[in-house]
């Protein structure tokens, strides 16, 4: 079953910057004029009644394209590992994201663990009810 076009005839705007607007609004805990603002900073004037309209007209058909695919054993995931700070002291960040982008699962731990993260890896293996085609990691 194929996703349904969506049409933007008779729009002022480029399609690339009504889906951009939407995707914003939707995306992150944004208000229409914090939108409207971060727009205007790009050069890009327009309403934030407009995008509420947008939103209204397109949101729905968004929420369709991305909402998220089943698993399938054709996945590959990817794993990484992040030092980040948290309150001055350095933290790991493991991540598994699978191939289309979509964060599967994450830990942050205070020291690099391979007890942890083959939690995590179990975890996962466990959420998602199958093994994907390959695991890739930064060689850490």
């Amino acid at each position: 079953m194929s996703a349904p076009m969506i049409s933007y005839k008779n729009h002022r705007y480029p399609p690339q910057i009504i889906a951009h607007a939407v995707w914003l609004h939707f995306r992150f805990p944004l208000s229409l004029r914090m939108v409207e603002e971060m727009l205007s900073e790009r050069g890009i004037f327009v309403s934030y009644e407009t995008i509420w309209r947008w939103g209204r007209k397109f949101g729905q058909a968004y929420v369709k394209q991305l909402r998220r695919k089943k698993p399938s054993r054709k996945d590959i995931w990817h794993l990484d590992e992040v030092v980040i700070s948290i309150g001055g002291q350095k933290h790991g960040l493991w991540r598994a994201v699978d191939q289309d982008g979509y964060v599967l699962d994450e830990i942050v731990q205070t020291r690099r663990d391979t007890k942890d993260t083959k939690r995590l890896l179990i975890r996962l293996l466990k959420r998602q009810g199958l093994k994907p085609k390959g695991v890739g990691t930064d060689k850490l």
